[in-house]
């Protein structure tokens, strides 16, 4: 690509640094090659929840590099795509890799497309001469993996089988097992471009986000999810379910599994429809 926009400072001081890797169990690279890439996306997966709670506590969510860092290491908090993936921008940045930030727009039910700033992806430049990669630790259920931008061909992953195909105005749709998941801007973008996107998924009744509470974090074996009261456990695909009976235990659950402790459970506090 040759349109670029200037790298943001690296803002995080080394001490932040030691703690961000400390958090997701990482030790710091060598060298900001892909092999680091690939191990800095797996640890966060398995240690940082994708959740969107401080939608319905009520919380405020600030697209700031430094307080989408304190949420993660701090606050030992998860969030969803614009914080997960802005605050792991962050670190690798700091620790030398090239990171610019992408807006896609996620494909949803008969393959309608979500608003523009719909997600946001990083597009990672190393310096072992691989790549570009595509880095993802804000989508959910995704690849363990950072995928390679350039290739076309179908990329294996323990999540599936993952391919790049060119769509219109230059864009690329990333495919799942032959199932759509979003559609890639290639231009690139700075963190407060995503506040629109950030804002409709935070109060629209037609947000998925605000439609449901959930929590939910790749394990060495497969993921642990907390969907309103319903405690979901997914072994080497075998899939079970528990209903938690009272806030104690949906209290303990969150605190267990994900390491998050509050006071109170939250609920959903918006209505689904408008």
């Amino acid at each position: 690509m040759n349109e670029e926009l200037p790298q943001p400072s690296r803002t995080l001081a080394p001490a932040r640094v030691d703690a961000y890797l400390e958090h997701i169990g990482a030790a710091r690279p060598t060298l900001p090659d892909s092999e680091a890439l690939r191990e800095l996306q797996l640890r966060h997966l398995t240690t940082v929840p994708f959740e969107n709670l401080s939608i319905h506590l009520l919380q405020d969510i600030v697209l700031e590099e430094g307080k989408l860092v304190d949420k993660i290491v701090t606050d030992c908090r998860g969030g969803f795509c614009y914080e997960l993936n802005g605050a792991f921008a962050s670190l690798l940045r700091a620790l030398g890799f090239r990171v610019t930030l992408l807006q896609a727009r996620v494909f949803g039910d008969g393959g309608h497309l979500g608003v523009p700033y719909d997600h946001v992806a990083l597009r990672v430049e190393t310096d072992d001469g691989t790549g570009p990669w595509l880095a993802d630790v804000g989508f959910g259920d995704h690849a363990l993996h950072p995928l390679q931008l350039d290739v076309r061909t179908e990329q294996d992953d323990p999540c599936g089988r993952f391919r790049f195909r060119e769509a219109p105005q230059g864009d690329l749709d990333l495919l799942r097992d032959g199932s759509r998941q979003f559609r890639l801007d290639l231009r690139p973008r700075v963190l407060a471009d995503f506040r629109a996107g950030a804002w409709y998924h935070r109060t629209s009744p037609d947000s998925h986000f605000t439609r449901s509470l959930i929590c939910s974090r790749r394990t060495e074996d497969g993921r642990v999810t907390l969907r309103d009261h319903t405690l979901i456990t997914t072994v080497r695909g075998v899939r079970h379910e528990e209903e938690l009976g009272d806030d104690t235990e949906v209290l303990a659950a969150y605190r267990d599994h994900f390491g998050i402790v509050l006071t109170q459970p939250p609920t959903r506090r918006i209505p689904l429809t408008g």
